[in-house]
């Protein structure tokens, strides 16, 4: 659809970003001037942005795996003094979610 008189801007085109902070982002602006940016950072290349957000996926799924360790330590810790207090097996369980080495029936 087009107005008429009106004339188009210009194609998008796409910029890529590594902020000061660590964090990464890819910009689209129209027409071929360079963006300004908001925050600190510096335009880096298609390649070097790929890069960033590698390290950042692996970065993010390391701490995620970090996270679901210290749980199930805690939930095991928790079933342990559960037991301890003579809780069943099957109550300690559901009361502190640990599912680790159960016995298969």
């Amino acid at each position: 659809m087009s107005i008429a008189g009106a004339s188009p801007l210009g194609r998008p085109v796409d910029w890529y970003v590594i902020y000061d902070d660590g964090t990464a982002a890819h910009l689209q602006v129209v027409g071929e001037v360079e963006p300004v940016l908001g925050r600190p950072g510096r335009l880096v290349s298609e390649e070097e942005y790929g890069e960033r957000m590698a390290q950042l996926r692996e970065s993010s799924a390391e701490h995620v795996a970090a996270l679901e360790a210290a749980d199930v330590a805690r939930q095991e810790t928790d079933y342990q003094g559960l037991r301890a207090a003579g809780v069943p097996e099957d109550t300690a369980r559901r009361m502190s979610g640990y599912e680790e080495g159960r016995r298969s029936a």
